[in-house]
């Protein structure tokens, strides 16, 4: 299983520094996901370790070989974009097979590994369709298993799902997560999206501006962010976030608390000495969950999240009692603080 290894790489375009140096180390067999808002250099970084994009500095060691200079066909490394570039005119099948024909391979072995890329993805009955008779998601299959037959080192996969609808994306999540344990290869995976981060990921490495805020698997980063830029990516609905008087109530200059470590009870119910008053403002009901944000009377609003029967009135008084064993609590630089 490949091992691949940064050492203080960078990046720059003209006098703009987008991946100031930083150190990665991804292991043999793990399944990385990339995570960052957008412009975060997320996608960048891994056109670097492709070899799409030139480095300015530092080395990347694939098991343990500088390939810094290395062109991306001597990497060794299969790719997989956002856009799925099949070839219109071919059929499934030539699509798939098409880099072992560019390769000489011959056409027997070709038909055998089509074959298996095809039944590892569900797609032998489509193998003489065209793209255009597919499905997104269809689409997106025949893209990995042209990856597939290439027998890479490592699968770089480049915001895979997102021209695919919610009900897509999920079912491919899953897809994915089960080609990876199958296949037990290396693979770096770049989202935008927190929840395919928490869902896909041995190990989440999340980005901003170019540099890596936190490494971790995905419920270290949500139990325990480094800081509060991570705090308020991970996680949906965010993270909420307390400051002054109601801060120090809880013992530091910040205060963070997740949408389910929030109870919310009625005024005239209240006997807890540590809730922080309020007027609930607005509730979403989900079916399984209902999501009610509390304005606070110091001003603040928090969102909570209880269950889906829960009702509460508009406009009607009600105090938000956090559970303390889960604060987050930070410096005024927004840095974790350890208790």
């Amino acid at each position: 299983m490949t091992s691949i290894r940064l050492r203080q790489v960078s990046k720059t375009f003209g006098d703009k520094t987008v991946i100031p140096p930083l150190d990665l180390e991804i292991a043999g067999g793990e399944f990385v996901v990339f995570v960052g808002p957008s412009g975060c250099g997320k996608s960048t970084l891994l056109r670097l370790i492709a070899g799409l994009e030139e480095i300015s500095g530092g080395t990347i060691e694939i098991d343990g070989r500088d390939v810094s200079q290395a062109p991306p066909a001597e990497r060794g490394l299969a790719m997989v974009f956002q856009s799925y570039a099949l070839y219109p005119h071919m059929s499934v099948a030539e699509n798939i097979g098409f880099p072992l024909k560019m390769a000489g391979v011959p056409k027997a072995a070709i038909a055998g590994k089509v074959a298996e890329a095809a039944n590892r993805l569900n797609l032998t009955e489509f193998l003489e369709r065209r793209p255009s008779q597919l499905s997104g998601g269809q689409r997106q299959r025949v893209a990995i298993g042209r990856a597939i037959v290439r027998a890479p080192k490592a699968f770089l996969f480049d915001e895979p799902l997102s021209n695919l609808d919610a009900a897509l994306r999920a079912g491919m999540r899953l897809e994915i997560a089960e080609l990876h344990r199958q296949l037990g290869t290396t693979m770096i995976y770049v989202t935008h999206d927190q929840v395919e981060a928490m869902t896909m990921a041995d190990t989440i490495v999340v980005l901003n501006k170019g540099r890596i805020e936190q490494i971790g698997s995905p419920l270290e980063i949500y139990n325990t962010p480094a800081n509060l830029f991570v705090a308020q990516f991970i996680g949906s609905p965010t993270m909420n976030i307390l400051r002054g008087p109601a801060a120090d109530a809880l013992g530091a200059p910040v205060i963070g608390i997740r949408p389910e470590h929030l109870a919310i009870v009625p005024a005239a119910d209240n006997g807890a000495d540590d809730g922080l008053p309020g007027i609930a403002a607005l509730s979403e009901h989900l079916g399984s969950d209902t999501f009610v944000h509390v304005r606070l009377n110091e001003g603040a609003t928090v969102n909570a999240r209880v269950t889906g029967e829960f009702r509460i009135d508009r406009g009607a008084p009600v105090v938000v009692v956090p559970e303390r064993a889960h604060l987050h609590r930070f410096t005024a630089n927004g840095e974790a603080l350890r208790i």
